[in-house]
């Protein structure tokens, strides 16, 4: 037993051993990486450089280890997009708790509306009949859009799926959904398969109005998940983390998910 002083009274915690605990949890649980590997040449918002990677010391080499040094932007492959990317004082990757790293895991699935059309978005329709079949959303999720366009990974055209007037055609999000999940049921991040949180009409006029709102919310989401077909609608919990720069506006995640 221990005891902490909050300021006004002293209070006591009971000590236990958190290993034998959680590996009791996790025994025959599946675990599920969503996360894609980053590389050179992968596809990307148009405005940022291409990574580049330097072998600084190479075993091949005769060298004693093997050392690189990576060249990417912060918004690069499978990654975490803090309140602080679109918003001026909004929270920082480094004011991100841990604790908020490991969060029930909802998922929302409009596949089969977007193998029918690609610029397909959820309506509230698709919250209510998720809702009638799990119970209300737990306050405190991360709810991730399952499309199925992770499949397109790593095609770069497929992934923008441009017509011939360079308009690009991808799902997103819907701004009805998105204030439903935020204003009701007290989400804490969001996370989708394709490149932005607005869906490839709005972003090819240059409006990406649905990534501010979820980020002017003090909510953090992750963008290119890899693919979620496999994974349970409900009762998973999902892991999302990333490394710690210094008011840090975005860095690649690794995520996964446990079910």
């Amino acid at each position: 037993m221990w005891g902490s002083f909050d300021g006004g009274s002293i209070m006591t915690h009971t000590t236990t051993a958190a290993w034998p605990a959680l590996q009791s949890a996790l025994a025959g649980r599946t675990f599920t990486d969503l996360t894609h590997s980053f590389h050179p040449g992968q596809p990307r918002f148009a405005a940022f450089p291409d990574e580049t990677r330097d072998a600084l010391f190479d075993l091949g080499n005769g060298d004693g280890f093997t050392a690189h040094r990576y060249s990417i932007v912060g918004q690069w492959g499978t990654h975490v997009d803090p309140p602080s990317h679109f918003i001026r004082g909004g929270r920082t990757l480094d004011r991100i708790p841990v604790q908020d790293m490991i969060l029930p895991l909802v998922v929302l699935d409009i596949t089969e509306r977007v193998d029918q059309d690609a610029d397909a978005t959820p309506v509230l329709q698709d919250v209510q009949e998720w809702e009638d079949r799990n119970g209300t959303i737990p306050p405190g999720s991360f709810v991730a859009l399952r499309t199925g366009w992770s499949r397109r990974w790593p095609d770069g055209q497929a992934m923008a799926n441009r017509g011939a007037d360079g308009i690009s055609h991808t799902p997103g999000w819907s701004r009805e959904v998105l204030s439903f999940l935020v204003e009701e049921r007290n989400i804490s991040a969001v996370g989708h398969e394709q490149t932005d949180t607005d869906p490839g009409l709005a972003t090819s006029r240059g409006d990406f109005g649905l990534e501010t709102y979820i980020l002017a919310q003090d909510r953090w989401q992750i963008e290119l998940l890899a693919d979620l077909s496999g994974l349970p609608e409900s009762g998973a919990v999902v892991v999302a983390s990333w490394a710690k720069p210094s008011e840090g506006s975005g860095f690649p995640a690794r995520v996964f998910a446990i079910s």
